[in-house]
């Protein structure tokens, strides 16, 4: 077929508007796949992280831009307080927050505004996907198969696009960025070819997934090493190289706020069994073609248990037709593809393998292993059209599914899924022998058979099994936007159990939530709590109170800051912590009782208040725990302006030989400046928990905090030379 380049090697406009209609065609029909899942479950997209992690922080980034403000830092958590640390809310993300802010303008339910973020995502990378076959000279019908194997795999729609979202954020964009990379190693599009990876690496990076991340560094590694083996000059690779470079500098503040954040953070100090978790197993590799397979995973408890390996779905089509590939044409596809199949090899051994230091959940390599199949595949079938005229793939894949059902029931790994979903294939296979056996003039059709096979299996997949892994999922109302009962004026420290273990949905059919607020979801109604859901956990707070992943307090740690820290003079009073969330079937109860009251009380927990109303959220202390031996005099304080990124008051400090020690409610991180007047002063911390300002004695005039840490100045000047380099060849004329 015609690859759509003159004879130059360049895309003529025709061939480019061709190009993105069919992209455009691809993302539309996984748009259609989407809406009849969410006609057969609404609740598709709305699973744990994204009720209790992403869609409440999403709304308040949504609420950040409204009010003008950059959402570095939220003021509704302490432990999920730095988003831009977080990584995985694409802070820095263009095309995340313009998705945000879009989305949220509508009036939409939870459930619905996780579907439509999710389905924005996949349309653009089915798009990306498409673009990518069609650069390797793909015919349209492969290309599509491609995009629907690269978007609709098991991994993506049990994993990213219903429960990681940050998952989905990121890999989007590697299609992209594989596409732009190799347009940027192939000469003939010219001197400006660098330009082509930049923005695709940048938003991946921004994205929100480490290994995302890692596994465009593999793919560029591999690029590389494809071009020296093909070229032999190391010349051949400064334009991809460069054009990462520029990617990387645009994206420098997100991945120099994740090096920052996680210096000193909970996440460094994972377990060592959490490596060995959710690794393929070699017993699973049967479910590329049969997803019911199931079969011992070791899970998030490290224990193994019997697991439909759903995340091996890739549409039927694309693992028979490698097989039948390497079978049919031996040495030809082998040779053909050898960069791909050994890529293939390396990735998925590497989802098999335990990780290692930040990185863990090996599965997680599972996009680009389906990505690549999907590429070695059609590659696979393009050669068989070469020869036949089509590809005639129906009674490979009937023999497929006969042979894989009789092994499945001999191993004894058909799982509860079984039917009535190889019935469906059974009924697929006939069908395409059918059509592969219909006269000439049905070419055009049987030559989208492989593309409409994997689309209707893929389909077939999640309406016969449940997207759903065994995470959980909450009943959280729209009341959740609602803060009453609770003071919005008050830090309220909630003590509750693990969500998933005591509030999913096998546990309590019932709305949930509105007292306790677990995870981030305080965000919603814009209540200030303590807890939040942060898989970092960074030095200071999350770390000194012993929260969890989930925004559960250690019960241990819980016990002790309210029977022993919750006097005046106290930990949580230091904090400014004047609020108090006990989930029923917890005992505990603030001491002394003097100085609390509880104001409400229900099914799901009671609410108890520091007497004698807020906390200021700026104050004047005469001493604190972190330095002992010193005495401070108690200053004036106006308070001006208490917002995202900084604090505004005035203060005067009585004459004399001691200074005012300032402590500001809000968690510490590296990275506060303070100004009075012009003055500069020093912040410091209280152990790390919130920041503290010496001010000396006789001092008057405006204080200022703001966050500006050191990684956001000079993340912020590379992105923006990275991105007047990448303007610069518009604005220069390319001399012939």
């Amino acid at each position: 077929m015609s690859s759509g380049r003159d004879s130059l090697g360049q895309v003529t406009d025709t061939n480019w508007r061709r190009l993105f209609c069919g992209a455009a065609f691809a993302g539309i029909a996984v748009l259609v796949f989407c809406f009849i899942l969410l006609r057969h479950d609404p609740l598709l997209f709305w699973n744990d992280d994204y009720e209790i992690s992403i869609l409440p922080v999403f709304a308040d980034v949504a609420r950040s831009w409204s009010e003008g403000h950059l959402p570095l830092l939220s003021p509704y958590s302490w432990v999920c307080s730095n988003l831009a640390g977080e990584f995985q809310y694409g802070t820095f993300s263009i095309f995340v927050n313009a998705a945000v802010v879009s989305i949220w303008k509508f009036a939409l339910t939870f459930p619905q505004q996780a579907a439509a973020l999710s389905m924005t995502h996949l349309f653009v990378l089915a798009m990306g996907a498409y673009m990518l076959a069609r650069g390797r000279d793909l015919s349209e019908p492969l290309s599509a198969m491609v995009a629907f194997v690269a978007t609709l795999n098991g991994w993506i729609m049990c994993w990213g696009a219903t429960n990681w979202f940050g998952a989905l954020g990121a890999w989007t964009w590697l299609p992209w960025a594989w596409w732009g990379l190799e347009r940027a190693l192939d000469p003939r599009h010219g001197p400006r070819r660098f330009i082509w990876p930049a923005p695709f690496v940048y938003l991946l990076v921004t994205g929100g997934f480490p290994y995302t991340v890692g596994m465009l560094a593999v793919v560029i590694g591999w690029l590389a090493l494809e071009s020296l083996g093909t070229t032999k000059k190391i010349s051949a690779l400064f334009p991809m190289l460069f054009g990462i470079a520029l990617g990387l500098g645009l994206s420098a503040p997100a991945w120099l706020a994740l090096i920052d954040y996680v210096h000193g953070s909970a996440r460094q100090l994972d377990p060592a069994r959490s490596h060995f978790q959710w690794l393929v197993p070699s017993a699973a590799l049967p479910a590329f073609i049969l997803p019911n397979w199931t079969v011992n995973w070791t899970n998030f408890s490290s224990r193994g248990g019997p697991h439909t390996s759903t995340e091996l779905a890739c549409g039927l089509v694309a693992p028979v037709a490698l097989l039948a590939g390497l079978i049919r044409q031996r040495l030809r596809l082998v040779m053909q593809t050898k960069w791909d199949l050994a890529l293939l090899c390396v990735v998925l051994t590497i989802s098999m393998l335990p990780s290692a230091n930040l990185f863990r959940w090996s599965f997680r390599w599972l996009p680009l292993v389906h990505l690549l199949l999907a590429l070695c595949a059609a590659e696979a079938i393009q050669n068989f059209e070469r020869e036949n005229g089509i590809c005639r793939l129906g009674l490979w894949i009937f023999g497929s599914v006969v042979l894989g059902t009789l092994a499945m029931f001999l191993a004894g790994a058909a799982g509860k899924f079984a039917f009535p979903y190889v019935v469906i294939l059974f009924v697929v296979a006939v069908l395409w022998i059918a059509v592969d056996l219909l006269p000439e003039k049905f070419r055009k059709a049987q030559r989208w058979m492989p593309a409409i096979v994997t689309f209707v299996a893929l389909l077939a997949t999640y309406l016969c099994i449940p997207t759903n892994c065994g995470v959980p999922k909450y009943n959280l109302g729209q009341n959740l936007l609602s803060p009453a009962p609770l003071d919005t004026n008050r830090l309220y420290l909630s003590i509750y159990p693990s969500p998933d273990a005591a509030y999913g949905y096998s546990k309590q059919s019932e709305p949930m939530g509105h007292i306790v607020r677990p995870g981030s979801t305080s965000m919603w109604a814009q209540l200030h709590f303590v807890n939040g859901y942060s898989p970092v956990r960074a030095e200071g707070v999350a770390r000194r109170l012993g929260y969890y992943t989930h925004g559960h307090i250690d019960p241990d740690a819980a016990k002790y800051f309210l029977e022993t820290q919750a006097g005046p003079d106290g930990e949580l009073a230091a904090l400014g912590v004047d609020g108090i969330i006990v989930a029923n079937g917890i005992s505990l109860v603030p001491k002394p009782g003097a100085d609390w009251e509880m104001v409400h009380t229900e099914a799901e927990g009671r609410v108890y208040h520091r007497r004698g109303g807020p906390f200021e959220r700026v104050r004047s202390v005469a001493s604190t725990d972190s330095r002992p031996n010193e005495q401070f005099a108690i200053a004036e304080l106006k308070l001006i302006e208490n917002s995202r990124n900084r604090v505004v008051a005035e203060v005067n400090v009585p004459n004399g030989n001691r200074a005012a020690l300032l402590t500001f409610s809000r968690p510490y991180f590296h990275g506060y400046k303070v100004k009075l007047d012009s003055r500069h002063l020093e912040v410091t911390s209280d152990r790390g928990l919130l920041p503290m300002v010496e001010v000396p004695a006789g001092s008057h005039g405006e204080l200022r905090l703001l966050y500006r840490p050191s990684w956001l100045v000079f993340g912020g000047g590379a992105a923006l030379l990275s991105f007047l380099v990448l303007l610069l060849p518009f604005f220069v004329r390319q001399k012939v």
